[in-house]
């Protein structure tokens, strides 16, 4: 019987799960942490990493991502899209339904998994999506974080914006249903009073604040009245924080995007349609009003909504322009920056990068550094900074919106189930990850 492979980290500064940290050493076995010590002596790894000057954080789990394939390989695909993930330190992703076929059943779940175990550096798993008619589907299909509802935004089958089609949804079943929470007929009704305007900063005006804010209202009025849980994507208006604030169950959670904490109106008029997304840029006093409710817990975590276009696509006429970015290359150093820069703690990152998201769907063994857990890991440099290049972006679609940001807490090494993935720019594409299970 083969001795597992083994690795020895030192010398780090290591984020414990009591928000506390350490300098110290933390010892890998096969895809297993097994030691963490101030100086772990009694072992003889395979391989050792001195981890002078850097931290180590568990990897960060995105939990919306748009990796595009099947059917959309020329914006992205799962291979490029892991190994971004391995240079942004994130080692495990929940992907959308949104693909083409699209996954609304077992066998396109099924395709995904099988695809994913031949080209994903990273861990994985693919979310269902709803339709008017694929109740038994989203009652049966497995393994899968959950339902993907797409209440507003979308064309097609994926539309589900009725109410009673949504009620009968959430009335049955007991699987987590995560919407995205934009009303379509306020859409559609706006888009005809913008009707002929080509200024793309009209977007966040046609979606408007108040296109979530009926969206998730009308969400959260079926999750309580069956009390099913309800996952909240991409929460973007400082009127759906506050009627969260007000009112919010115990089984209900959400998320934002580093964008839409980071990013607002203002962006339109110096990056463009690199700045378009759904929900669309808010606000610089819904910046303020998100990061206070992800502070006080009201929004539970973080997610990038990677969503990569062309420059090509990129470059039409609104409203012609896709709305999306990519995003798993640069949200950790972003909240990293964002810590330094005194908005929030290097350990509240953690929570809502890799802990938070763990608890919510059910991901046993990751989102801590600790004895037992899976060894999905990143040491970050929190001293040096270092600007957004265009040059070096991983992403199929060759573009970041944060081109130009100065940002620490890079990446310097990535591990998944205790293989170093990426390390000091070097990408392993002989890794693969696992598939994810949820409970």
């Amino acid at each position: 019987m083969s001795t597992p492979q083994s690795l020895l980290i030192r010398h780090a500064e290591i984020i414990l799960p009591n928000n506390e940290s350490m300098i110290g050493d933390v010892l890998i076995e096969g895809r297993h942490i097994t030691q963490i010590g101030q100086e772990i002596t009694n072992a003889t790894p395979s391989r050792e990493i001195d981890a002078q000057g850097l931290t180590l954080l568990p990897g960060v789990i995105d939990p919306q991502v748009h990796f595009r394939e099947p059917g959309l390989e020329y914006k992205e695909d799962l291979f490029t899209a892991s190994c971004a993930c391995a240079k942004g330190g994130v080692t495990s992703f929940l992907e959308m339904p949104n693909t083409r076929p699209l996954t609304i059943n077992q066998s396109a779940l099924d395709d995904k998994l099988q695809r994913a175990a031949q080209k994903c550096l990273v861990n994985y798993g693919f979310f269902i999506g709803a339709t008017a008619d694929n109740l038994p589907d989203l009652l049966s299909a497995q393994p899968t974080p959950g339902i993907k509802i797409f209440m507003g935004s979308m064309h097609g089958d994926l539309l589900v914006s009725q109410e009673e089609t949504l009620e009968a949804i959430f009335a049955q079943g007991s699987r987590l249903i995560a919407v995205h929470a934009e009303d379509q007929a306020r859409i559609k009704q706006r888009k005809q009073e913008f009707a002929g305007i080509t200024d793309m900063a009209v977007h966040s005006q046609i979606q408007d604040n108040l296109a979530a804010l009926l969206a998730t209202q009308l969400a959260l009025k079926l999750s309580k009245k069956y009390q099913r849980r309800l996952h909240i994507l991409h929460m973007s208006t400082a009127e759906e924080a506050e009627l969260l604030r007000e009112d919010k169950p115990s089984w209900v959670t959400a998320e934002v995007t580093p964008q839409h904490l980071l990013l607002n109106t203002s962006a339109y008029a110096t990056i463009g349609s690199l700045a378009q997304m759904n929900p669309p840029l808010r606000s610089a006093y819904d910046n303020e009003v998100l990061w206070q409710a992800l502070r006080d817990g009201i929004i539970d975590f973080i997610a990038t909504d990677h969503a990569p276009h062309t420059l090509e696509e990129k470059a039409q006429t609104y409203p012609n322009t896709p709305s999306g970015m990519p995003g798993v290359e640069t949200s950790l150093p972003l909240m990293l920056t964002a810590a330094m820069d005194g908005k929030c703690t290097v350990a509240q990152v953690v929570q809502w990068m890799s802990k938070a998201v763990a608890v919510a769907y059910g991901i046993a063994n990751k989102g801590e550094i600790t004895p037992g857990y899976d060894a999905d890991l990143v040491l970050v440099d929190l001293k040096n900074y270092r600007e957004v290049k265009r040059e070096e972006v991983v992403s199929k679609c060759g573009w970041n919106s944060f081109e130009g940001w100065n940002l620490t807490g890079w990446p310097v090494t990535t591990i998944v189930g205790g293989e170093i993935v990426y390390d000091h720019g070097q990408l392993n594409t002989q890794v693969r990850g696992q598939a994810l299970t949820f409970s």
